[in-house]
């Protein structure tokens, strides 16, 4: 008789329950990319599914392995703009995980909270690599689950003088500046406006919320030797953002290079983001291979869309914290 076939289930709050340090969180992440860098992963672009355009929302599929870790994985993901009036999140995923050689299920994992830390993870990274060393103001705008984490990991990367947020709800911005405040132990400026939080910051995070294209974020509002890291589903930027950068980068350009979302899907359109055009992948650089910043002067722009094998190296790294704490359910498959 075959031995049972069991897979471990980690809900939301034995994810919780872990613990992830800032330093876990970024080092499974940069492991993903130096290896995607080295060329011992495999990435399909992401698919959608549309269930209805009046459920204003829509759902992400992403899928990738990865060889240093023996893990391939499927995640599923929900990104729904007006759940907040269900008080429910905005994003809800599933992570899957399987044996690349058998394909027997090895995990699944709620993966709304590992959505938020490796975006926030990967935002973070470009940062390490792409910022300058001393940039001390940072402009926000966006407050969605992601928006944490991007705010939590930079800073953590480079102690800001000057947080600066903003983002479409008055209420939305006064809860997400309380919530950094207690987590960083440091003030938080709420903006009123985008070009009071964007201009003359070290670096700009776009992760707005918007219901189609609007472009919000002015170019002459970036300062020279910035970096720009817009990600948000809808573009919110000008067309002309691209002209003043001296390097861009992405974080996988078979992704970025097609599909119906994104922030910079107008400057692929237009030829203005194309492979003659992009500097780097992210993973390139981390792996060595090509160059970061090379000086303060670089104005830079780095656009991710979203990378399953972060989601599969963080969802990894969780599974065997969970071990050594005794978390997670044994659940039979076969």
């Amino acid at each position: 008789m075959n031995d049972p076939i069991m897979i471990t289930w980690l809900n939301g709050p034995d994810v919780k329950a872990l613990e992830l340090t800032n330093d876990e969180i970024l080092g499974a992440v940069e492991m993903g990319l130096q290896a995607q860098g080295l060329g011992k992963t495999v990435i399909e672009p992401r698919v959608h599914l549309i269930p209805d355009p009046a459920f204003n929302g829509h759902f992400n599929v992403l899928r990738g392995y990865i060889e240093s870790i023996n893990l391939a994985g499927v995640k599923v993901v929900g990104d729904f703009v007006d759940n907040y009036k269900q008080n429910l999140p905005s994003e809800m995923a599933l992570l899957n995980l399987f044996d690349p050689r058998t394909g027997k299920p090895v995990a699944v994992l709620d993966a709304a909270g590992i959505t938020d830390m490796r975006t926030g993870a990967v935002t973070a990274l470009g940062a390490k690599y792409l910022a300058k060393k001393e940039s001390k103001v940072l402009g926000h705008i966006g407050a969605r689950g992601t928006a944490y984490w991007n705010v939590r990991l930079l800073d953590h990367l480079f102690d800001f003088d000057e947080i600066r947020i903003h983002s479409r709800r008055p209420e939305s911005r006064q809860a997400f500046a309380d919530k950094l405040e207690q987590a960083l132990g440091k003030s938080v400026i709420i903006t009123d406006d985008w070009e009071s939080c964007v201009r003359g910051a070290d670096i700009v995070v776009e992760a707005s919320r918007l219901n189609q294209p609007e472009p919000l974020l002015k170019t002459e509002w970036i300062k020279p030797g910035a970096l720009v890291v817009p990600y948000g589903t809808m573009s919110a930027v000008e067309l002309s953002l691209t002209d003043i950068m001296d390097k861009m980068v992405v974080d996988d350009w078979g992704q970025c290079k097609g599909g119906m979302f994104g922030s910079l899907r107008a400057h692929v359109e237009a030829g203005k983001l194309s492979k003659q055009t992009l500097h780097a992948e992210l993973g390139q650089i981390v792996a060595g291979a090509k160059a970061g910043r090379e000086n303060d002067r670089e104005t830079i722009l780095f656009w991710h869309r979203g990378l399953s094998l972060s989601d599969i190296a963080l969802g990894h790294a969780m599974l065997e914290k969970a071990k050594t704490r005794g978390l997670g359910q044994q659940l039979r498959y076969a």
